[in-house]
């Protein structure tokens, strides 16, 4: 179970009020009340009730967006919150797709600029519940070792694109290629020999294991 740092708590502690940090700003500037014990229970739970930080940064940026969409009087279907957060964060959507996702939410009202300037990173969800929840975990060597692993894979893919799209266009430059607008995707897939599962490397980190450890 997680426990509260002493001398940390973030009502008795002037110097770490939440709302110095991106995540409590965001929780009071959509009125997401809960939602700070949400991330704290979640990420201190037992078993198969506990979250990564990646997963509780989803999370938070789902009830972010339902909350704009819902102050502007947008009726949702069930799903439809998750895929606006796919077609506006995921690298794999195709620009053309994802500028029809952003007209989609101006027309409702949505500053969609407004709106991806606050999603939060998993980073910011470990600040806040450490530094301005004073919340620690039983397991913080097994949990961080993954998040690190997780984060400097995602450097390496970021940097791939970058590499690759400049070269791409170094090229275009030159008068050496000749290709319209393009989206450079990098997708890390791991294949299991034994169970014959194909992971995503977000999903095989995020699952902790493939079908071999379902049995």
């Amino acid at each position: 179970m997680g426990n509260r740092t002493e001398g940390t708590d973030e009502w008795s502690n002037p110097r770490r009020s939440p709302q110095q940090c991106k995540v409590g700003r965001v929780i009071e500037a959509y009125n997401l009340d809960g939602l700070g014990e949400m991330l704290e229970v979640r990420w201190t739970a037992d078993g198969d009730g506990r979250s990564s930080l990646r997963e509780l940064a989803t999370e938070f940026n789902h009830r972010l967006l339902e909350s704009a969409l819902e102050s502007a009087g947008v009726s949702l279907l069930d799903g439809e919150v998750e895929n606006y957060y796919r077609l506006l964060t995921d690298d794999a959507v195709t620009s053309g797709t994802r500028v029809q996702a952003e007209r989609t939410l101006e027309r409702h009202g949505i500053d969609v600029d407004t709106i991806r300037n606050d999603f939060v990173s998993h980073q910011a969800v470990h600040t806040y519940l450490v530094k301005y929840r004073g919340v620690s975990r039983d397991d913080p060597t097994s949990a961080n070792r993954t998040e690190k692993i997780d984060t400097n894979i995602g450097r390496l893919r970021s940097r791939t694109q970058t590499v690759t799209a400049n070269s791409l266009e170094s090229l275009v430059t030159a008068g050496e290629l000749e290709v319209g607008d393009i989206d450079v995707l990098v997708d890390i897939s791991v294949h299991c020999d034994v169970c014959g599962e194909t992971l995503t490397v977000d999903q095989l980190l995020a699952d902790g294991g493939c079908g071999c450890r379902r049995g």
